[in-house]
């Protein structure tokens, strides 16, 4: 039997890729169709062997089958007198019906229906899928408030507009689950960072048993055709039993992970970043000093059009264009190989790409009259309707900057993690006058750091390099994750991040050794 479905598992595959090829990439993505990889399918299925009672039936239910990889995993996995009941439902045509075809011989049922509208029947005791990843811009109105109401019936989870369809599968899912069912979601794990993803948290703690949840390394995606960071939700349907703890592992497989933590449901509660397990502990409550005590931090702002208001100085000179209407401003990270950027003597950055952004609050009557080359360029940006853009539409005059003054230190927005430091994102020591865009976080000084500073002009120096000291893991527990290792941190996100080591500066004390010791281990 087992040569029997590895030829079908072969079979089903080829289908696989040819039905992908006949879709253009756009198509799958905004339907959110990515195909489960089938030694993906095949770990998750021997895991869920390991949760199932010893000889117990199995009923198999996958909302969102494709082709059919996870039903090919579960044969292989458990004997044909085990599997009392297998049902799928797919909503495309294009794969439910090849499908079909493939395996018509075994006893899986497919619906070629919309899982989202069908009457639940609450007898499977195991639910696997790969729900698809259709993000919520990409539901209609109509639709968001059928799949609201909708989840909230099945399982009394009231969700966010801006949570993406996977969270509505999960949560309707549960009026199709037995008492004590077990499910396995291969889901982006985005919803462990952001606000969207705080309702399904709360849901996942109290609702049901979260059991583990096991996060893939970023670097290793595991959809070839979509950026995203997967992680596999185990959920056993019951109420969680007091004290509980959740496994989280990362990296490896499911049966051999590279990390494991185990982390209290009521430590759960209260943490806003899941990502951060299982390499970081849970944070100690003890009011730790964070980035955001000592520094104010911004956006580089966004100029509405790179290529059209940022100028190198060539282009400035071949266009005798007036110095006083630029400013200059940070190149791309990539362009700066020093964490330091020093000024020459008109405070422009001392670096080999220079460049500088076009801002000025001049009205266009003025310029014409006292600098008629500028008046000329403007008139190029309004022949390609860069007046009309959003950003340039709300701004007075249209090509006029947000103000965004030279900040000390810059903190680099996007990283990656396969760096040779393993550091995905740099903080530079900016003594120049120049600005930056939003590739960079502009870190201000709060008025009790400008303070000390003015006491002490080594200070931010020595802040700076207190943040370039920071391990990765600090600094990643409160970010967010993408696929490929594609590491993002928002203002908050970094002002969020603890450094008592600056507070022990501005204190002219040293780091307690045991707390010293503590964040070096990344205990936080």
């Amino acid at each position: 039997m087992t040569e029997i479905i590895d030829d079908i598992e072969r079979r089903r595959v080829a289908v696989q890729n040819e039905l992908d090829a006949q879709k253009t990439q756009a198509e799958r993505n905004r339907l959110g169709q990515f195909a489960t990889p089938s030694a993906l399918a095949e770990d998750i299925l021997a895991f869920a062997a390991t949760l199932l009672p010893n000889g117990q039936k199995v009923r198999f239910l996958d909302p969102a089958i494709g082709t059919g990889a996870f039903y090919a995993a579960l044969r292989k996995t458990f004997s044909n007198r085990r599997i009392a009941e297998a049902v799928g439902f797919e909503i495309d045509a294009h794969y439910a019906v090849p499908a079909t075809r493939l395996w018509r011989e075994t006893n899986l049922r497919i619906h070629l229906a919309d899982f989202t509208h069908a009457k639940s029947e609450p007898r499977f005791n195991l639910i696997v899928c790969n729900p698809p990843y259709v993000r919520h811009h990409h539901l209609e109105n109509g639709t968001k408030e059928h799949l609201q109401l909708a989840t909230l019936r099945a399982s009394g989870l009231k969700l966010s507009g801006l949570a993406g369809l996977y969270c509505h599968f999960m949560g309707l899912s549960q009026a199709w689950m037995t008492k004590d069912a077990l499910a396995a979601w291969l889901v982006p794990s985005e919803f462990m960072d952001v606000n969207y993803g705080r309702i399904l948290k709360h849901y996942l703690l109290n609702h049901v048993t979260l059991l583990r949840v096991h996060r893939f390394d970023p670097n290793d995606v595991q959809f070839a055709d979509a950026l995203v960071s997967s992680a596999i939700v185990w959920i056993r349907n019951t109420p969680p039993p007091s004290h509980h703890k959740v496994s989280f592992t990362f990296g490896g497989t499911l049966a051999r992970p590279n990390l494991s933590r185990e982390i209290s449901a009521l430590a759960l509660s209260q943490e806003s970043k899941w990502t951060r397990f299982p390499r970081s502990g849970v944070r100690q409550r003890d009011d730790a000093p964070v980035v955001a005590d000592f520094f104010q931090i911004k956006r580089g702002l966004a100029t509405g059009d790179n290529s059209y208001f940022i100028l190198s100085e060539d282009e400035i000179a071949t266009r005798h264009l007036p110095r006083e209407a630029f400013k200059p401003i940070l190149p791309s990270p990539r362009y700066i190989t020093d964490n330091e950027v020093a000024a020459d003597l008109h405070g422009n950055p001392k670096i080999e790409r220079r460049l500088f952004l076009l801002d000025t609050k001049l009205p266009e009557f003025e310029i014409k009259k006292r600098f008629p080359t500028l008046f000329d360029y403007l008139q190029e940006g309004k022949g390609r309707r860069l007046h009309e853009r959003y950003l340039c539409q709300h701004r007075t005059p249209w090509y006029s900057q947000e103000e965004r003054p030279p900040a000390p230190i810059v903190c680099t927005y996007l990283g990656r993690s396969d760096r040779k430091d393993k550091k995905p994102f740099r903080f530079i020591l900016n003594a120049s006058r120049a600005t930056v865009a939003n590739v960079y976080l502009a870190m201000y000084p709060t008025p009790r750091l400008a303070h000390a500073m003015e006491r002490d002009h080594d200070l931010i120096r020595r802040a700076w390099e207190v943040l370039n000291h920071l391990t990765p893991e600090r600094v990643l527990g409160e970010g967010r994750v993408y696929g490929g290792g594609l590491h993002k941190l928002e203002p908050k996100e970094l002002g969020n991040v603890p450094v008592p080591e600056i507070a022990a500066l501005l204190e002219h004390r040293e780091l307690p050794a045991k707390q010293a010791e503590l964040f070096a281990h990344h205990a936080l």
